[in-house]
Formats: structure tokens, C-alpha cells, sequence
């Protein structure tokens, strides 16, 4: 029985148009995708995002593009993530400053906590107290002295006015009674190289930002914020030895504007936390001083809650504030 050539025409139609409906509906991403990192290149922030995005582009199926965004104390790229449309092609690397500036800042244009949505976690590491090769002391309690004989004459380096790098400084000050200014730079590089340079004495940095240098001999760890010693600098001892109760890390983690789809979330946080159990990537992060935190969408949101609430006190106490 011959088939009606309209009916053939009708069929092809259809088979066409069922094509361009499965393009319509294919996997995201389908495009780059950008990962916008608060701060300038080359700091201990960006080390992180570096080491990531090669396995996200590769996984993903799509390049993952960086953009560098500093400024505001990471505000500025915070509020650029929330302005985005939330179709997963404009997302975010959180850092420990996300959760401070809640306080930190006396208004914000967003509230960090309902703006953006949680999607995984990627890497925790300790800061470490490291001076200038010109700082006489050898150790925490020879800094403490060092510091109480010459008040506010010891300057403070950070990356910027209420990072993770600057609130562990002053948590320092508060639990010791020790007097230093602080120096507020635009990003953690430059913060180092006057370190290194002897223009500031002393930096509570990201380990991943100062590990190389430490390790060169260029700058002195006296100790890491961490409860327990660092695998990267093993023989160097903690804050807490000398100064009970002290403890302070940094977190990086991933977030995207809300209303992100939650599938779509979901398969962020999968690619990521795969990434993580990864033994190269792994190795990547023990080599910077840092180690996996994998974490689901709601245990990265609660962690980001829950630091949220514990600087506000160190905040608040030190009256740490935006000059």
C-alpha cells in the first residue's frame, strides 16, 4: 500500500521538529561558564580556584572561565553573582569574607545567606602566622613580648579590611592584649611581597598564599590558626600552644545566585565533590597547604551560617570596621 507523500512530508516534520526540541533540552552546560573569584590573581583565593577549574572544565564539558573580581572586600563580585541571571553560567567561589562581611559592613545592597545559594564546598586550610625575616622573634611568645615592647609599631598585613587573613589577626590581638596596625591591601600578592620585603612585620595568610614563600625561606611561620598542626609545615606548631583557645581556618566554597535551578546545583555539587575525592586534586591541595571539603548543598549553606555567627562576635569585639 502506497503511502501518501503529505504523510511522509508530515512525518519528517515531526522528526525534525522533535530533533530541534532535544537541542532545546540538552544538559547544561551548553556554554562557558563563568566563575567569578572575589579577589585579584595570585593570592591563595585564586591558587584554590586554579587548581579546580581544569578538572570543572573537563567534566563539565564546557570552559570554566575565572574572572578576577576584587574590590569591596569581595562585595563587589558578590553583588555582580547575585545580579546574574541564575542559569548556572554565572557562579561564585566563596571565601571565609563572604560570612564576615555580614558584619563587617553596616549595609549591604544583599544578604549574603538568602541571595546566594549554597551549592558545595571545596577546600579548607589554616592561616599562618609568618613574619618578616626583620622581626627578631622565633616563636609565638617571643612575638607577644616583641609586640607588647613596641605597641602599635608592628604593622599587619592582610589581603583586605575584614578577609579571614585580617579577622585572625585581630582574634590574635583580642586573646593576647598585643597592639599591632593593621595594613589593608588590595589582595593577598601584594600584601606578601612587602612582607617579604620587610614594609609590614607580620601576616596571618592563607597557607596556600604563603606556603612557597615559607618554604624558600623568604618569610618565618611561627605558627598555623589551626587546633592541630599543619601536614605542609608539620614541624611548625600552632597558635594555641602558646595562646589556649585560639583557632581560625579558611574555607573556600561554591555558590550561585539564588533561584539557580536545584538540578542544576546538583550537578555542580556532583562534578565538584568528585573533583575532590580525585587523588591528583587531592595532591594539588595538600601541595598548597589546603584539603578537600566536600560537602553537600545544605551542609555548605549551614557552614557558611554557622561562621556567619561566629565573626560576628570577633567583629564586633575587636570593632573592626570599613575605613
Amino acid at each position: 500500500m502506497a503511502v501518501h507523500p503529505l504523510i511522509v512530508l508530515g512525518l519528517a516534520g515531526l522528526l525534525l521538529a522533535g530533533s530541534g526540541a532535544a537541542r532545546a533540552a540538552d544538559p547544561y552546560p551548553t556554554r562557558p561558564v563563568h566563575w567569578i573569584v572575589p579577589f585579584p590573581p595570585g593570592g591563595a583565593t585564586d591558587v584554590v580556584a586554579r587548581i579546580m577549574s581544569q578538572w570543572l572544565s573537563d567534566h563539565l564539558g564546557q570552559q570554566v572561565v575565572i574572572e578576577n573580581r576584587g574590590g569591596a572586600g569581595g562585595n563587589i563580585a558578590t553583588q555582580s553573582v547575585i545580579n546574574a541571571a541564575p542559569d548556572g553560567y554565572t557562579v561564585m567561589l566563596v571565601p571565609t569574607s563572604s560570612a564576615i562581611n555580614t558584619t563587617l559592613y553596616e549595609s549591604l545592597p544583599y544578604n549574603f545567606l538568602k541571595d546566594i545559594a549554597p551549592v558545595a564546598g571545596l577546600a579548607r586550610s589554616p592561616n599562618v602566622m609568618e613574619v618578616s625575616l626583620s622581626v627578631p622573634a622565633k616563636t609565638v611568645a617571643e612575638f607577644i613580648a616583641y609586640a607588647k615592647a613596641n605597641p602599635r609599631k608592628i604593622n599587619m598585613a592582610s589581603p583586605g579590611i575584614g578577609t579571614s587573613v585580617h579577622l585572625s589577626g585581630e582574634l590574635f590581638m583580642l586573646m593576647t592584649g598585643v597592639q599591632l596596625t593593621h595594613v589593608p591591601y588590595r589582595g593577598g600578592a601584594p600584601a606578601l611581597t612587602d612582607l617579604m620585603g620587610g614594609q609590614v612585620q607580620v601576616m596571618f595568610d592563607v597557607l596556600p598564599g604563603s606556603l612557597a614563600h615559607i618554604q624558600a625561606g623568604q618569610g618565618r611561620a611561627l605558627a598555623v590558626t589551626t587546633g592541630t598542626r599543619a601536614d605542609a609545615l608539620p614541624e611548625v606548631p600552632t597558635v594555641a600552644d602558646t595562646v589556649p583557645g585560639y583557632e581560625a581556618s579558611t574555607w573556600f566554597g561554591f555558590g550561585a545566585p539564588k533561584g539557580t535551578p536545584p538540578e542544576i546545583i546538583a550537578k555542580l555539587n556532583q562534578v565538584i565533590n568528585a573533583g575532590l575525592a580525585d587523588p591528583t586534586i587531592k595532591a594539588r591541595l595538600a601541595e598548597v597547604g589546603s584539603a578537600p571539603m566536600p560537602l553537600s548543598p545544605a551542609a555548605f549553606g549551614a557552614l557558611v551560617a554557622a561562621e556567619t555567627e561566629k565573626w560576628a562576635k570577633v567583629v564586633k569585639a575587636s570593632g573592626a570596621r570599613v575605613e
